[in-house]
């Protein structure tokens, strides 16, 4: 059948910046398709694990603005499940200024966090598939401002246009081992990171105005998404970054 497909049953999960949010939201959709989830994120995600339950979730605090915790992110998924089938880089951060003001410590953040961990982690990911001859699914969260400029997010900008080309290559590298790599682009979300624009009523009226759908999107819009691109039913689909945008990209 085919929506045999899209279960996870027995299949294992580590999802970053789960504690609220588009990650939160992703951990549902795959404990509710039948997967184990260990959650990753700087403050400890208490609220999912109510959520969702501790048989189905648990969860690790690191932070990601380092690669201290790569290791013993893998390992702990692998120690508490026995194995590793999926990975999503949710976790992200974002500076506004101005880009002629922009400071070194405004980049460095976010990239560390949105591409150097995000890069590591998968490799770290990667190697812990070949080593179980099992295949695996990556998936990280691009943005619109993977295919757009944006205004005051520079280091925003680079690492999200970066991560929809790292999804590429790194696709074309590891398909021989059974791993799909792709991504994900949400349009406006209204999570922690869109607040202030959220709160701006001129950007936000003209964020609205130009979605087609007529709403900021929410975290349950990227269930259907992740679940698809983690399971069986994705298996052909290689170094594709999916928006889930409302139509934005359309317009």
């Amino acid at each position: 059948m085919i929506l045999d497909m899209f279960d996870l049953s027995g299949k294992v999960a580590v999802v970053t910046g789960s504690d609220t949010g588009l990650g939160q939201g992703i951990s549902k959709a795959f404990v509710e398709a039948g997967a184990k989830v260990l959650g990753v994120s700087r403050s400890a995600s208490t609220a999912t694990q109510e959520m969702l339950g501790a048989e189905n979730f648990s969860y690790l605090t690191a932070d990601l603005s380092t690669l201290d915790p790569v290791e013993t992110i893998i390992n702990t998924a692998v120690e508490k499940y026995g194995k590793l089938d999926i990975l999503v880089n949710n976790a992200g951060i974002i500076k506004r200024q101005d880009s002629i003001e922009f400071s070194v410590d405004n980049w460095d953040l976010v990239i560390n966090v949105n591409l150097r961990t995000l890069f590591f982690l998968s490799q770290a990911a990667a190697k812990q598939f070949v080593k179980q001859n099992s295949g695996g699914k990556i998936i990280s969260v691009a943005s619109m401002l993977s295919y757009q400029g944006g205004i005051r997010v520079p280091s925003y900008t680079a690492s999200k246009s970066a991560v929809k080309g790292l999804t590429m290559t790194l696709a074309n590298e590891w398909a021989k081992y059974g791993i799909n790599v792709n991504a994900i682009a949400p349009g406006y979300m209204a999570t922690n990171n869109t607040q202030a624009l959220r709160e701006d009523a001129d950007r936000s009226a003209a964020i609205l105005e130009r979605i087609p759908a007529g709403r900021w999107g929410t975290p349950d819009d990227l269930m259907g998404a992740a679940v698809f691109l983690a399971s069986k039913a994705s298996d052909y689909v290689n170094g594709f970054t999916l928006a889930v945008d409302g139509g934005w990209l359309g317009r």
